[in-house]
């Protein structure tokens, strides 16, 4: 099949274990060895600007030194997160993945690329904020279920059979 004519998967990643498990589960249940040649997949992680970071912190340090702080941390995030996809795709030995990394606000930018990659399909991962944490940090799953232009799926991590009843 050309690669043209491959349906694209877009993944959302961040730094969190539920975004990475939202990639082993698209690759362990959607690109199967029956479908591996049928689907591409788009892995974005989206670095947020040092200034949104630091809107919800404070500290004592100057704020030059606090940007470069945060700056360095995010670049780091970055880079680990591009590597555990990339080590999630290989163990599974699916070839046909590219990573692009944007600076912007999650929410946006993954209904953006949704559109640049003519995606057929946006998976995320649910973090399981709380009220409090979504009313705060919005829910990126809740805003691309309501705005991308194709189906989102919203992969949560497996509870143990123990906390079903809580």
């Amino acid at each position: 099949m050309a690669g043209s004519s491959k349906k694209v998967i877009m993944v959302g990643l961040d730094d969190s274990t539920e975004s990475l498990h939202s990639l082993e589960w698209t690759l362990d249940h959607v690109v199967t060895p029956v479908t591996v040649g049928y689907f591409r997949i788009v892995l974005l992680h989206v670095k947020v600007p040092a200034l949104y970071v630091l809107r919800f912190t404070s500290s004592g340090m100057a704020a030059g030194d606090i940007i470069t702080k945060v700056e360095s941390d995010l670049n780091r995030s970055a880079a680990a997160v591009s590597k555990a996809a990339t080590e999630a795709c290989e163990k599974r030995s699916f070839k046909d993945f590219e990573i692009e990394m944007v600076n912007g606000d999650p929410r946006e930018e993954l209904c953006e690329a949704v559109i640049r990659h003519k995606a057929e399909i946006l998976v995320v991962g649910s973090h399981g904020y709380g009220t409090f944490k979504r009313v705060v940090l919005g829910s990126v799953s809740d805003y691309c279920a309501h705005h991308a232009a194709c189906s989102v799926l919203i992969v949560k991590k497996e509870k143990s059979r123990h906390q079903h009843g809580d």
